[in-house]
């Protein structure tokens, strides 16, 4: 075997190193610095995925792109697009052989969660997964007071069923203490959400 120096420029002879780069691991942890709900969810979601826990996802959403402006080569800015089909739930996935799909909300209200952030198509496709033994559910932040719920769809129905009847147009923090379940901000996952699901249906 021949081997050759490779010289620099300067004459100075390249030395190969066998260091090998280390990847860096993922930073699972959990100081929100500012991470909306649906950021966080993501996180859970990347931890429960790189442990082969569950595979979900945050769901796509459909726009149809009208007007698209170019103020440099290499930038695009859209201008103008409109939602092809309304938008059904935020997240849907896997989890031990049961489809979960469901819808995250963040209100700055300390004391009750305004219904109008939920719309009547997300009820309705909430339903129809239940209907086909799927789990759909609500995970709602208060984040004034960094507080979590998750919330059964039948509880959620109920609620909705309320307002529609003329009843409140809010579930107050009272009543996602009593009927939700409060989920405790930890280290890996801040947001463990598949523990309850796991609790109830697993």
């Amino acid at each position: 075997m021949i081997v050759l120096a490779i010289q620099y420029p300067n004459g100075k002879v390249y030395t190969p190193t066998n260091k090998r780069k280390i990847p860096k691991q993922k930073d699972y942890s959990f100081s929100n610095r500012g991470k909306t709900l649906e950021d966080e969810i993501n996180d859970a979601n990347e931890y429960y995925l790189a442990h082969d826990i569950a595979v979900i996802y945050k769901k796509p959403i459909p726009i149809q792109v009208v007007k698209v402006d170019y103020p440099s080569r290499s930038s695009a800015v859209i201008k103008e697009a409109y939602y092809r089909t309304p938008s059904t739930t935020d997240f849907n996935g896997v989890y031990k052989g049961k489809y979960i799909d469901f819808e995250a909300k963040e209100t700055e209200n300390k004391t009750s969660f305004p219904l109008k952030n939920v719309h009547l198509h997300q009820v309705e496709h909430m339903g129809r997964v239940v209907q086909q033994l799927g789990i759909s559910f609500l995970l709602v932040r208060f984040s004034t007071t960094d507080r979590y719920f998750y919330l059964s769809y039948e509880h959620l129905k109920f609620f909705w069923d309320r307002m529609r009847s003329g009843g409140r147009k809010s579930i107050t923090l009272g009543e996602f203490e009593e009927y939700g379940i409060e989920i405790t901000p930890k280290y890996a996952p801040r947001v463990n959400y598949l523990k309850i699901v796991n609790d109830l249906y697993v």
